[in-house]
């Protein structure tokens, strides 16, 4: 009978080991992976992210393993403090957070399940990693640092006099800062005044754009910004309307009324984010030796009834490489 018991136990380890291996904390009793996924807030953007994320689970063969536990903070901090909880006390095998907000507060919440994150911009500015080629914790992903300094030249190519560029961004997103930092230093250089302003919620996007408008700014950009990126249609309400043309830092902004973007593909960033996914749960890497991954091809992107709205043509060199929208 012991023998028996034990060809049984080495067999039954056997068919696992596809999966996690015979004892392995990386799956549930049940030989389900438990993924739980929070998102910040709903906007295209991050939705394209979280497809993305999934997708790659699934066409890698885990569809029918995974059981995913999907939610949205609604940029509630309270709601980010309970899912994370929530996810701790059901000791998930792994965490997608997406956005830096959500990631942070995830890795506040515990330092032994594996988090990867999309949609944040630097980790180690957020204090997600030691570093982002060596994270050294529970903590990696893939970054959406849009290319700032090449945002600027499209900018400039498209209105070689502009001489004053205004940015709106959320006070509190680390990542928005980040980019206005880059943006601002890189403007700097080609003789360019940037004029900043901050809000906190969506209900301060429109006065912060009439305040930009005020000052006679000649374009405006918006970085990866989720406060602004949720409601970007505010923010065109008023430029449309003062004939200033708004240059985003991804396509689904231009998607809901800005004019252009050199952009950042969130869907492939959070495919790319599913494939470290599964190199994790599949024993094949350890998140603490998995660098933070860079997005290296953009997409020119152009919103082509804005570009008719307010009367701009595009050099022939933007029209041969755009995407038109």
């Amino acid at each position: 009978m012991k023998l028996k018991k034990g060809i049984a136990l080495g067999l039954t380890c056997l068919a696992l080991l596809g999966l996690a291996g015979c004892g392995s904390s990386n799956t549930s009793n049940s030989g389900e992976y438990k993924v739980g996924i929070v998102q910040l807030v709903e906007h295209p953007a991050l939705d394209a992210a979280n497809k993305g994320f999934t997708d790659a689970l699934k066409e890698k063969g885990l569809a029918d393993k995974i059981n995913f536990d999907q939610q949205n903070a609604q940029a509630d901090q309270s709601n980010l403090n309970s899912i994370a909880q929530r996810f701790v006390s059901d000791r998930k095998n792994l965490i997608l957070a997406i956005a830096t907000p959500a990631a942070q507060t995830m890795a506040n919440a515990t330092h032994d399940i594996p988090i990867l994150a999309t949609a944040v911009t630097d980790y180690e500015s957020a204090k997600l990693v030691k570093s982002n080629a060596q994270p050294g914790g529970n903590v990696s992903g893939t970054s959406d640092m849009n290319p700032v300094e090449q945002q600027v030249d499209l900018i400039l190519q498209v209105m070689p006099n502009v001489k004053t560029i205004g940015t709106i961004y959320s006070s509190s997103e680390v990542n928005s800062q980040l980019q206005v930092e880059k943006m601002k230093a890189y403007a700097a250089t080609k003789g360019i005044t940037v004029k900043e302003v901050t809000v906190s919620t969506v209900n301060d996007i429109q006065q912060a754009a009439q305040s930009l408008v005020s000052d006679g700014v000649q374009a405006i950009y918006v970085p990866t910004d989720n406060v602004v990126a949720s409601a970007i249609s505010n923010l065109v309400s008023v430029t449309d309307a003062a004939k200033i043309p708004v240059f985003g830092g991804e396509d689904n902004q231009v998607k809901g009324g800005a004019m252009m973007s050199l952009s950042v593909d969130y869907y492939k960033l959070g495919y790319q984010t599913g494939l470290m996914a599964v190199d994790i749960l599949q024993g094949k890497s350890k998140i603490e030796d998995m660098p933070v991954e860079m997005q290296k091809e953009f997409k020119l992107v152009v919103n082509k009834e804005k570009l008719e709205k307010l009367g701009i043509t595009l050099p022939q060199e933007l029209l041969d490489k755009a995407s038109m929208i």
